[in-house]
């Protein structure tokens, strides 16, 4: 049974199918993540060749099926996001992101919430801010879609809400000083980047305008976040690799420059 259907949605990825066609990965906003089979779509007549390329977001009218693939009929107010498309930067944290965003979900589930969330935050890496910033905001939030978010509040002896924090890999959240003998293995993560992570499991992403990090406590929030998703969540995309390759070489450029 086939539906014809309206929706706002944002491409995630495209994929070559045989020589000419393509699937494409549309997260919609009213129905959840699906494939479409585009066909002929390299050919310079092809009216949806911009609308399926990644990082596009638009109004899209397609036909579910309720089997096997779906088709797109037709797309309008197409807001493609050029900088992430052409920025090689940009676009590495951009894939990362829609492909966490991919595995975090079943096909055919709606989840607005979480639409919502990737939309605003790809205009936000669309504009200029920070990538690695906002790839750990989405890492962060979507532990609760992994479910597998672990304290983050407070600490989880006491409950005590404010002061330093440390990670407790083995009670798998957040320890306050008077605690830390808890775990002699704890992370001894700088608290400035604790301070962060908490924040970022609380924030509302659309009020997000500007924000500032050190390279260093952006690097001590990474080793927090990557031995979090390595312990509890265990995906691994070949596009964090490629994240962690680029930022090695601007290391390197940088000690070079010095």
């Amino acid at each position: 049974m086939a539906n014809i259907v309206e929706s706002a949605g944002i491409v995630l990825s495209i994929r070559r199918y045989k020589e000419r066609d393509y699937l494409v990965k549309i997260f919609l906003k009213d129905y959840g993540k699906l494939m479409f089979f585009v066909r002929g779509s390299k050919r310079p007549n092809q009216r949806l060749a911009a609308v399926i390329q990644p990082f596009t977001i638009a109004h899209f009218i397609v036909q579910l099926n309720s089997q096997g693939l779906s088709f797109i009929k037709d797309a309008s107010q197409v807001e493609p996001l050029t900088h992430i498309q052409q920025d090689i930067f940009k676009n590495a944290y951009g894939t990362y992101i829609c492909g966490l965003v991919d595995v975090s979900m079943e096909d055919r589930i709606p989840a607005p919430g979480l639409y919502n969330q990737l939309a605003i935050g790809l205009e936000l890496l669309d504009q200029g801010l920070d990538g690695q910033v906002i790839m750990n905001i989405f890492e962060v939030k979507l532990l609760y879609q992994f479910g597998v978010m672990p304290e983050l509040r407070g600490c989880v002896i006491c409950y005590r809400q404010d002061g330093r924090f440390d990670y407790s890999s083995r009670l798998h959240g957040l320890l306050c000083p008077e605690h830390f003998d808890r775990d002699d293995y704890r992370l001894q993560a700088d608290p400035r980047a604790v301070h962060f992570i908490r924040q970022f499991a609380q924030l509302n992403i659309e009020k997000l305008r500007r924000i500032s990090v050190s390279d260093e406590v952006k690097g001590e929030m990474q080793r927090v976040i990557d031995t979090i998703y390595e312990e509890l969540v265990g995906v691994h995309l070949k596009s964090k690799t490629f994240i962690q390759q680029m930022q090695d070489w601007g290391q390197l450029l940088q000690e070079k420059n010095d």
